[in-house]
């Protein structure tokens, strides 16, 4: 059974789940979401099905697999493929979403060994929550500004880095990690299901041309983490949400991990050893 607990002192909340430790990591051949393997007995397009090793209660942890090209990226899938994986997302938010215990979905992605990914073949994941994760309601109940969303001021010229249709994709003012990208709709979406077939289709390529760049950068695949943040499913109003996606490359050059140092954790103010500005050219460029 999964247990949520609270630090009394910091009021950090851990998920406590003793099973997840033997969890198999497995890179190459013995694939499990290849066609034909474990998890993907017969041939697909895009996948979607219960975790073996829930983080959550069974049911609430789902695994989405985007291609059943093994070597596939969102920079490689191609555009239509890449359109099934953003429908996927979807459909995943749709279903976990009405469940009446579940007042969040959050999609995430770890990609590469480096980013903890214990499977090479592109996938991602799903975590349907009892509740909205503090994370996601500081963005929801923060002050926004006078318009009430900060995503719809949208970002400062020198910090773009690319535009699709009424998306746009930039690097954030004040990131943790060097390169870290945020993508969203100019307008006020509050989550995936509000998005129509335009929308999908802008964001699929907007995402595959971030992530290339990410790899033009670095000089091939590089590892990265994920998320979707949207309107929750909780039945609340929440009328600050607004979809976005952020990607995070763990490195700070290529090749060169940006590790969270204890100065860091140990004061909750982190230091960013890029200027954003930077970034967001060197992506640009790329």
């Amino acid at each position: 059974m999964a247990e949520l607990r609270r630090d009394p002192l910091t009021g950090a909340r851990v998920m406590v789940r003793g099973s997840r430790q033997g969890r198999p990591r497995t890179r190459g051949a013995d694939c499990p979401f290849c066609p034909g393997g474990l998890e993907a007995p017969e041939p697909y397009r895009v996948r979607r099905f219960a975790n073996r090793w829930p983080a959550l209660e069974a049911g609430r942890c789902e695994v989405l697999l985007y291609s059943p090209d093994h070597a596939a990226t969102w920079a490689t899938m191609g555009e239509e493929q890449a359109v099934r994986a953003v429908g996927l997302w979807d459909a995943c938010t749709r279903s976990l979403g009405a469940l009446p215990d579940v007042g969040y979905v959050l999609l995430f992605e770890n990609r590469g060994a480096e980013a903890g990914a214990t499977v090479d073949h592109p996938h991602g994941q799903a975590f349907g929550l009892a509740e909205v994760p503090p994370t996601a309601a500081a963005h929801l109940g923060g002050d926004g500004g006078a318009d009430g969303c900060s995503l719809c001021a949208g970002p400062a010229k020198e910090l773009l880095v690319a535009e699709e249709d009424e998306w746009w994709a930039w690097v954030p003012r004040a990131p943790i990690y060097p390169y870290t990208v945020r993508v969203a709709p100019r307008g006020h979406l509050p989550g995936l299901p509000a998005c129509d077939a335009r929308d999908r289709r802008s964001l699929a390529r907007l995402l595959s041309g971030v992530v290339g760049r990410f790899e033009r950068f670095f000089g091939g695949p590089a590892p990265y983490f994920l998320w979707v943040h949207q309107h929750p499913t909780d039945g609340g109003g929440w009328p600050r949400a607004h979809l976005y996606v952020e990607i995070v490359s763990v490195w700070r050059s290529p090749g060169v991990p940006r590790y969270i140092a204890a100065g860091e954790l140990g004061s909750g103010i982190f230091f960013t050893p890029l200027e954003p500005e930077v970034a967001a050219e060197r992506l640009r460029e790329a």
